[in-house]
Order: structure tokens, then C-alpha cells, then sequence
């Protein structure tokens, strides 16, 4: 006897909702950069556009522009090249995780490592300031990277998070407490 019952496909799984394993972008830095943003990992838009901080609701490239007097709707590479202009180097604390969807709270604590910062430090050896860009940027890499780095006169500043999940402080706000910041380190 056959059966008149149609077989249903599985539901479609998206990426946002699978948890695979994520790796960080290459550092963006010259010899002489004097002051290292760190993020924690790139979100799934930065991922997918290979750039750091690609979500056009992420308010990090509207603040550098800002401060750094250049247009953040510029080319990617105009942006890094501003950045480096200005002595900063941009990375990420982690080099891999695993995460489901762009939370920083989604990410599994038991899968993260860590970039090599002790060789990154070697080779920059003029950066004096880390900007972390956000809490988990900082607490990962309090936990995971400065037990195992030399003893580096760095001075560590957490600042608000330029996510648009980083909702309780207005962008007015996070401006102002990065300018702050950076002018203190020029």
C-alpha cells in the first residue's frame, strides 16, 4: 500500500543559529603603532565582508571618523589606512571560538584561544595603550592573555562597546568617552 503522505524536509538551519567554529582577522598594524584597539571576536557581518567591524549599526568606524577627522562611509582600506596613520592598531583578543550567531554572550568559554600577544608586543614594540572595545574584549583578555605576557609597561583602558547590542549608552556617550581616551594617550 502506498502512502499518500508527503515527506517533510528538515527545517533550514541558518548560520546565525549554528555554532561553528570562528577565527579572528590578521592584525591591522604598523611597526610604529603606539595604541592597540582590541575587540573581542568579529561578528557574523564582519566575518562575511572580511573587515573589522562591518555591521553598519556598529558605531566603531562613526567614532573614529570622528576623532580621527576622516569619512567613515570611506573605503575599508582608506579607514585602515587612517588607523594607521594615527599610530593604532586594530586585532581581536580572541583568535578562535565557538559562537552561535554575534553575541559576545553566545560565545563558549571552553572553546576560546587566544592570539599570540606576546610575539605581537615583540614586534610593536611602541604600543603603550590598549583600548579594549567593550567588557568581554577586556575580561578575556585579562583572563586569558596578561598572565602570559612579559612584564610590558601597557597601560589597559576598557571603553563602551561600539555594538549596537551596547544599548545603555547613547552614541553622544561613547564618543565621548573615546575621545576622551585617546586624547589622553596623544
Amino acid at each position: 500500500m502506498q502512502s499518500n503522505k508527503v515527506a517533510q524536509a528538515a527545517p533550514p538551519t541558518t548560520p546565525s543559529l549554528m555554532t561553528k567554529t570562528l577565527f579572528c582577522f590578521e592584525p591591522i598594524a604598523d611597526w610604529n603603532a603606539k595604541i592597540l584597539i582590541l575587540g573581542s571576536m568579529p561578528g557574523q557581518k564582519s566575518l562575511t565582508a572580511s573587515q573589522y567591524y562591518a555591521n553598519r549599526h556598529n558605531v566603531f568606524w562613526k567614532i573614529m571618523g570622528e576623532l580621527l577627522g576622516f569619512d567613515p562611509d570611506c573605503s575599508y582600506e582608506t579607514r585602515l589606512h587612517e588607523l594607521k596613520a594615527a599610530h593604532i592598531a586594530l586585532w581581536d583578543v580572541l583568535q578562535s571560538c565557538t559562537r552561535v550567531g554575534s553575541l559576545d554572550a553566545k560565545i563558549d568559554a571552553n572553546s576560546i584561544t587566544v592570539n599570540d600577544f606576546q610575539s605581537f608586543f615583540l614586534t610593536h614594540t611602541n604600543i603603550h595603550t590598549v583600548f579594549f572595545n567593550g567588557a568581554k574584549a577586556e575580561s578575556a583578555y585579562r583572563q586569558h592573555v596578561l598572565p602570559t605576557v612579559s612584564a610590558v609597561p601597557i597601560c589597559y583602558i576598557r571603553l563602551p562597546s561600539t555594538s549596537p547590542a551596547h544599548a545603555s549608552l547613547s552614541y553622544e556617550q561613547k564618543l565621548q568617552a573615546w575621545r576622551s581616551a585617546l586624547k589622553a594617550q596623544n
